[in-house]
C-alpha cells in the first residue's frame, strides 16, 4: 500500500476522534481497571476491563502468542497448540501474567462464521483452561480471521469474561503499579491496512479492500503515536514488519508503519503470521515475532531481506513443540523472554524505557 502522506493527513480532521489517555492503576481491588481506547471506523467511549490484581508488585506482565487457532475439524486443536497452552499456563503461574496478547489467526483456516460458532469453545475456551490464563485476552485479527466474520469475534467479547476484542483496532493504556510509569499498547488490524494474503500462492497482501478504511486507521495510528507520552509504547499487529521466514517483511508496513515506529520512538512491535519465534532490532525498535502457538515453520528464506545485523534470535524447529513470549514491564525496562513449549526459555532481551527530548 502506497498512500501519499498528504492525502492521509487530509483525512485526519474528518475521521480521527481524540481522547487524552486516561491511565488507570492496577489495584488489588476489582474496582479499578485499565483504560481501553476503542476505534475502528467509529469511536465509542472508553471501555473498562478487569485486570489481574496488582498487590505490592511494581510491574505489568503479559504473554504474547499468535497463530494459535487450532483446526476446523476434530479434535479442533493441534499438538503444538496443546503443548503451548500447557506451558503458557505454567509460565503465567510462575512468572505472572496480567493479560495475553492474541496476535491473530485465532481460528484456522477461515475464521468463524458467527458469534454462535462452536469454535470459540473448541479452540479457545476448552484449550486455555488453567486458572493462570483466566485473565483478559486482548485480541486482534489475522488473515485467516478475515477469511471469515471478524465482527463475530468482536461480538464474542459480550459473551466471554476474558475475550477482549472491542473493535478492529484499539488502544490499551496501563499504569505500571507502584512506579508512576505507564504502558500503552496500540492494537492494529494489519489486514485492513494491507489487504489479505492468499496462503499457498505468493502469500503477500494484495492491498486494502477499502483504501479509505486503511487510510483512516493509518491516520489514527499516527495521531495516537504522536500524542503518546507513555514510558513504554508498543504496537501490535498480525503481519510482521520484519521477518526472515516464509512470509518475510511486509512491504505495506515497511512503507506506512515502520517510519512511524521509528519517528515516535516506539519500544517494540509485536506480531505473528510466520509460525516461529523471532527477535529483530532496527533503529531502536524491537520486532517481536511470536507466531508459534499452533504450527511450527523453520523456513528462513528471507534471511537476506532484513537489515544486516538486525536478527538476534530465531527458532521454528519442531523439537520446540511450540512457543510464545513473556514480557515484564518495570519502572525502567521491558524484559522479553522467549519460551519453547517443552519447558525452557530460549532467549531473553531487555528494552529500555522511552526517552523524551
Amino acid at each position: 500500500m502506497a498512500v501519499p502522506f498528504l492525502s492521509i493527513l487530509a483525512l485526519a480532521v474528518a475521521v480521527v476522534h481524540c481522547y487524552p489517555a486516561a491511565f488507570q492503576e492496577l489495584q488489588p481491588s476489582s474496582s479499578k481497571y485499565a483504560n481501553l481506547r476503542v476505534s475502528g471506523g467509529f469511536v465509542r467511549p472508553s471501555v473498562a476491563t478487569r485486570l489481574f490484581p496488582a498487590g505490592n508488585r511494581s510491574s505489568i506482565r503479559f504473554l504474547a502468542v499468535g497463530d494459535w487457532g487450532g483446526v476446523p475439524y476434530p479434535p479442533y486443536v493441534t499438538p503444538v497448540q496443546k503443548t503451548t497452552a500447557r506451558e503458557m499456563s505454567k509460565v503465567a503461574e510462575q512468572m505472572g501474567a496480567d493479560f495475553v496478547l492474541a496476535l491473530g489467526d485465532n481460528f484456522y483456516f477461515k475464521g468463524v462464521n458467527s458469534v454462535d460458532s462452536p469454535r470459540f469453545q473448541e479452540t479457545f475456551e476448552s484449550v486455555y483452561t488453567a486458572k493462570s490464563l483466566r485473565v483478559p485476552w486482548y485480541v486482534l485479527a489475522g488473515n485467516h480471521d478475515h477469511a471469515g466474520n471478524v465482527k463475530a469475534q468482536i461480538e464474542y467479547s459480550q459473551r466471554s469474561d476474558r475475550w477482549k476484542f472491542p473493535s478492529y483496532y484499539y488502544e490499551l493504556d496501563f499504569r505500571i503499579p507502584n512506579t508512576g510509569k505507564t504502558l500503552s499498547i496500540i492494537m492494529l488490524d494489519t489486514v485492513m491496512l494491507c489487504g489479505n494474503s492468499l496462503d499457498y500462492e505468493d502469500e503477500k497482501p494484495r492491498g486494502p479492500v477499502l483504501e479509505v478504511e486503511a487510510n483512516r486507521q493509518l491516520v489514527w495510528l499516527q495521531e495516537r503515536l504522536a500524542r503518546s507520552k507513555a514510558d513504554f509504547l508498543l504496537v501490535a499487529g498480525h503481519y510482521p514488519v520484519w521477518s526472515i521466514s516464509e512470509h518475510g517483511p511486509t512491504e505495506c508496513l515497511l512503507q506506512g508503519v515502520r517510519p512511524l515506529l521509528v519517528q515516535h520512538n516506539v519500544t517494540a512491535y509485536f506480531c505473528g503470521h510466520d509460525h516461529n519465534l523471532q527477535y529483530l532490532e532496527e533503529l531502536g525498535v524491537g520486532y517481536v515475532v511470536s507466531g508459534a502457538g499452533n504450527f511450527l515453520d523453520p523456513d528462513v528464506r528471507h534471511k537476506d531481506h532484513v537489515p544486516a545485523g538486525s536478527l538476534k534470535f530465531f527458532t521454528g524447529q519442531a523439537s520446540t513443540l511450540g512457543g510464545f513470549v513473556h514480557a515484564e514491564v518495570t519502572n525502567d525496562k521491558m524484559i522479553l523472554t522467549y519460551f519453547q513449549a517443552k519447558g525452557t526459555s530460549l532467549f531473553q532481551t531487555v528494552l529500555s524505557r522511552r526517552q523524551f527530548k
